[in-house]
């Protein structure tokens, strides 16, 4: 049986919220820090911004871990050349944040790392601060993989930017660099 307020914080949670939270400015801001990034090393960095799961989700219990699995996949944030994909997943319903990462960068940076910086963004959506703590855990991210996989040279983006401006069409926005 599934879980009824949760579903119903599903069904009632607004795209004008997400709207809100993420307004263009912001969006605008998190794709710049993306594309920043991606230029500083090797990896592809896909943001994904969801106001709510699809309410049969909700009430069959999928988690947000699970969600941010299959995100990942549905992407391609795997299918990068050098194994090193990173899909940061907001749930804003639940204000919860998951960052998968493929298996070149799991090898180097830990699970507390990354969940040090999900804290990072959830402490300050609590506070209502999505757009700076949104950045500030982009810093961290960006920072990791400039560590660990410095860029070397010009290359490609190996991601599509993905839909862009979607919140009236979809309850997914993604945000990726345009380079």
């Amino acid at each position: 049986m599934g879980d009824l307020a949760r579903a119903l914080r599903h069904l009632t949670a607004s795209k004008a919220a997400g709207r809100r939270a993420f307004p263009p400015a912001t969006l605008s801001a998190i794709g710049e820090a993306i594309t920043a990034g991606e230029l500083s090393h090797r990896s592809e960095l896909r943001l994904v911004v969801e106001h709510a799961l699809p309410v049969e989700l909700a009430w069959a219990g999928l988690g947000n871990r699970q969600r941010a699995l299959a995100l990942f996949a549905e992407y391609g944030v795997w299918d990068t050349e050098d194994n090193c994909g990173v899909l940061i997943y907001i749930n804003l319903a639940e204000r919860k944040v998951d960052i998968v990462a493929d298996r070149h960068v799991g090898r180097k940076i830990d699970g507390a790392t990354w969940q040090a910086i999900c804290q990072t963004m959830t402490q300050g959506f609590a506070r209502g601060d999505f757009h700076h703590s949104t950045l500030a855990a982009l810093a961290q991210v960006n920072a990791l993989l400039r560590q660990h996989f410095p860029a070397n040279g010009a290359r490609a983006n190996e991601l599509p930017p993905g839909p862009r401006h979607k919140w009236l069409q979809s309850t997914i926005r993604t945000i990726g660099s345009k380079r």
